[in-house]
């Protein structure tokens, strides 16, 4: 039985799980999104978020730290350049999980793990859903229509001489 056993070993062993979450955390932190299965996405989760934690204050020593867990000169870079000063008010929760579906072969559930302040179509959608329209603004484009009919009936008009 597995009690009080909370790390998910993914069927490998120490050593290539430890190099899979190190690529897959730097993988994140530069393309700021990636697809994967489930169980690997729930596990990268606490591994990555305690790092951007750690990237929001720059020291040499945080820098070390979050180095040696990522094994990437540039991912390392990437994250305190870019993604610490924009995530710097937030207080956590820096990963979004978004259910794509099931893969073809193995019907493993996939899903894609991004960084929460990096999606810009999330983001500029928030910004449109704040703004509501009525249905007094319905009858300004029902006014409005048969003007821009006019300017359009002339235009043929205007080409038929021409051809000529």
């Amino acid at each position: 039985m597995r009690h009080n056993r909370a790390v998910n070993h993914l069927g490998r062993q120490s050593g290539h799980r430890k190099a899979m979450l190190a690529n897959m955390a730097s993988s994140l932190i530069l393309k700021k999104r990636i697809t994967t299965t489930e169980a690997k996405a729930k596990a990268l989760k606490p591994y990555v978020e305690p790092l951007i934690t750690k990237s929001k204050e720059d020291t040499t020593h945080s820098r070390r730290v979050v180095f040696s867990y990522l094994k990437d000169k540039e991912a390392t870079a990437e994250l305190f350049r870019t993604v610490a000063p924009k995530v710097a008010d937030r207080p956590g929760g820096y990963l979004r999980i978004l259910h794509t579906g099931f893969r073809q072969g193995d019907a493993a559930e996939m899903v894609l793990v991004e960084l929460v302040d990096f999606n810009e179509a999330a983001l500029a959608a928030g910004k449109k859903e704040a703004k509501k329209t009525t249905r007094r603004s319905r009858a300004k484009k029902a006014d409005a229509a048969p003007a821009a009919e006019a300017p359009a009936a002339e235009a043929p008009a205007a080409e038929a001489p021409a051809a000529e």
